[in-house]
């Protein structure tokens, strides 16, 4: 019998991937509910936003693959480096300055479990 896998992506979301690779490490692995439960005690944004793209991708595969929500566990998870928004910061002299502002592209894929 063939696995299925259900993704969903959130692209150019404004905090830095390394902040959002920290997060995202916990509930790699994990099942859902234990996912779900893991990000509602994190005090950091990317936690509410990893929420919302876990939030997304078990509706995906409930609704369009009629898979059961008790049985899903996230099999992959990762972050990658979205744009990098440069902005102007004065710097001493006279000089200026690059601020850089860092997005991430959030991927999930959940995954039904065999048992």
């Amino acid at each position: 019998m063939e696995k299925t896998e259900v993704r969903a992506v959130a692209k150019t979301i404004r905090i830095a991937p390394r902040k959002t690779r920290l997060i995202i490490d916990l509930i790699r692995g994990k099942k859902v509910e234990d996912a779900y439960a893991i990000l509602e005690n994190q005090p950091q944004k990317a936690a509410r936003v990893i929420e919302k793209v876990l939030k997304s991708a078990t509706s995906n595969a409930v609704n369009n693959f009629n898979l059961k929500e008790e049985n899903l566990f996230v099999k992959t998870c990762y972050v990658d480096e979205g744009i990098v928004m440069k902005r102007a910061k004065m710097d001493s002299r006279g000089r200026v300055g690059r601020k850089d502002h860092k997005t991430s592209h959030i991927t999930i894929i959940v995954s039904e479990s065999n048992k």
